[in-house]
């Protein structure tokens, strides 16, 4: 009778579950060293936080697949994480103005498609319908934090590479238009099941 839960729990706490956990500590971690923009060290540590969590993200599904990890529960806390992370960090460099001007546009782009695709893969996991991620979307992923990494440096990063914001700046907007990309190909995937329930 006691089986079924220790096999639950053993499952809660493996490793590519564990690997998921750290990226969600890491929001609020970064978050609070984002608090000090103006601190350089603040920033690095804040970079050094974030490209932990970010490594994790490729990690957790390594390891999963590999040791044969994968749970429901690590399937429906990836994406948030990985979600929150991006959200997190691009309200908090918004808020410092890191992000400011026209490529505040670029951050809500990435904001509603990240709400959109969830509401539509919510619809769908109701109706049984599977949605994979694709390359092109791992690609967006990735590019997203990949920017944010040089976004979160911003001014402690140009005492090391000049223009460091500036090129965080243009790879959040190819990032962008990938995110508008793959959230039109999720759409058009899921409409026919939309307008069969319509």
């Amino acid at each position: 009778m006691k089986s079924a839960p220790s096999l639950g729990r053993s499952k809660a706490f493996n490793l590519a579950n564990m690997l998921t956990y750290g990226r969600l500590v890491a929001v609020p971690a970064v978050v609070g060293l984002l608090f000090w923009p103006e601190d350089h060290w603040s920033r690095w540590f804040a970079l050094l936080v974030f490209a932990l969590a970010a490594i994790t993200d490729y990690l957790d599904g390594y390891v999963a697949r590999t040791f044969a990890q994968q749970s429901a529960l690590g399937r429906m806390l990836d994406p948030i994480a990985d979600k929150l992370l991006v959200a997190a960090s691009l309200l908090m460099l918004v808020a410092d103005g890191t992000i400011h001007g026209w490529a505040l546009w670029a951050a809500i782009v990435i904001l509603c498609r990240e709400i959109l695709v969830s509401g539509l893969r919510e619809f769908l996991a109701e109706l049984k319908v599977s949605v994979p991620v694709s390359r092109v979307a791992k690609w967006k992923t990735t590019l997203q934090l990949v920017a944010l990494g040089f976004l979160i440096a911003g001014p402690a990063g140009e005492t090391v590479l000049p223009n460091n914001t500036l090129i965080g700046t243009v790879l959040l907007w190819i990032a962008a238009i990938l995110t508008i990309y793959t959230g039109w190909d999720y759409f058009k995937n899921g409409i026919h099941h939309l307008m069969d329930e319509g």
